[in-house]
């Protein structure tokens, strides 16, 4: 395959994009956007197309570590980096065997049934983190380290959903909870909210933060993990405060969430105001029927459903894509994967999603 990526002159323009994403200006480019990209995407094409030693992360190389980092997403053609992570909330998880193409050895997957709170006795010794440990020194680096036209999009942690029901209380348990002692439930959300609010307060203060780019998965193939009417209480006014804190310092709030939140997805466009949206799977609904329903009301992001990222052939991946540039390009939209991209889609298969794009416009 002669592709185009990785780059060789990178020219990212988050200015542009920004506009792009706000609707102030129609796409010139194919602007590319990923919430995740797994280390191990990252370490292979670094090291066989990027032609650079991969470097392994310590406590003493963290800078160098964060360099790289920048240098992937730039060489790929972003027009910002997205760092994740400083706040950590300690939990149960189980661990399997990971089979995917790059293979990091294990996958981790979170508990469903009890967590590691159950009671106010749980709740009160929980080591919850304190807003002196949260660590921005990742962040501090990749400012001092930004190419010429590139800026960051942050996020510290999942979000309040994820780390409350499937991190910290475990879905089943939270299930019977809301029930049975909902005020335990909320003060274990409130918490959650609060922790990461204080992040997004200080991390908006820092030169070339230009936005927060917050995932949190609140559905599944059919429905909302819970009613709408729990998550107006518990979770969507978090994310408003969020989206609030970043609007307030002209900052983006780009919002992934998985699953289908068709009963909700009134709530984070209207109330929330996020800027922008992220998730998309075929079955559920394509991106350019999401486009052409809301597209005049909220910006889009990614839509190339992963399951055919990960099975098509070459010419099938090619001409899907086309598509889908076809239908969403180019207002109010930046062009990726419907979800991230993982270690187990073919490396060449999202090089080729990245060179359509690149031949687009």
């Amino acid at each position: 395959m002669n592709l185009k990526v990785p780059l060789k002159k990178p020219r990212p323009d988050f200015e542009k994009f920004k506009k792009v994403i706000l609707g102030e200006e129609r796409a010139d480019k194919t602007h590319f956007v990923e919430l995740v990209i797994d280390y191990e995407v990252k370490k292979y094409i670094t090291e066989k197309y990027i032609g650079e030693k991969w470097i392994e992360y310590n406590d003493e190389n963290k800078e160098d570590y964060i360099r790289q980092e920048i240098n992937f997403w730039y060489k790929m053609g972003y027009d910002y980096v997205r760092i994740a992570g400083g706040i950590i909330f300690p939990r149960k998880e189980r661990r399997t065997k990971d089979t995917a193409i790059l293979s990091r050895g294990e996958r981790g997957w979170v508990e469903e049934g009890t967590g590691m709170i159950t009671n106010w006795y749980d709740f009160e010794n929980y080591p919850w983190p304190k807003k002196e440990e949260i660590d921005y020194s990742i962040y501090e680096i990749a400012i001092k380290n930004l190419p010429d036209g590139m800026k960051l999009l942050v996020c510290p942690s999942s979000g309040v959903f994820e780390i409350a029901s499937e991190f910290l209380l475990g879905f089943e348990n939270m299930s019977y909870l809301l029930i049975d002692n909902f005020l335990l439930v909320e003060a274990v959300f409130n918490k959650v909210g609060e922790i990461i609010c204080e992040f997004y307060k200080n991390i908006v203060e820092l030169d070339n933060v230009e936005g927060f780019f917050q995932g949190d998965d609140l559905g599944f193939k059919t429905s909302t993990f819970l009613s709408p009417e729990y998550l107006r209480k518990l979770v969507i006014p978090w994310h408003k405060k969020y989206a609030e804190i970043a609007h307030k310092k002209n900052k983006l709030y780009l919002f992934h969430c998985c699953g289908n939140i068709s009963n909700v997805i009134d709530d984070f466009i209207y109330d929330v105001k996020i800027d922008a949206f992220h998730s998309f799977q075929d079955e559920i609904i394509p991106v350019w029927e999401f486009k052409e329903k809301y597209g005049d009301k909220v910006a889009v992001l990614g839509g190339v459903d992963v399951n055919k990222l990960v099975t098509y052939n070459e010419e099938s991946l090619r001409k899907y894509v086309r598509e889908i540039l076809d239908k969403c390009m180019p207002y109010r939209y930046a062009f990726g994967s419907g979800n991230s991209i993982t270690n187990y889609i073919p490396v060449e298969n999202y090089l080729i999603m990245l060179d359509e794009g690149l031949k687009y416009l």
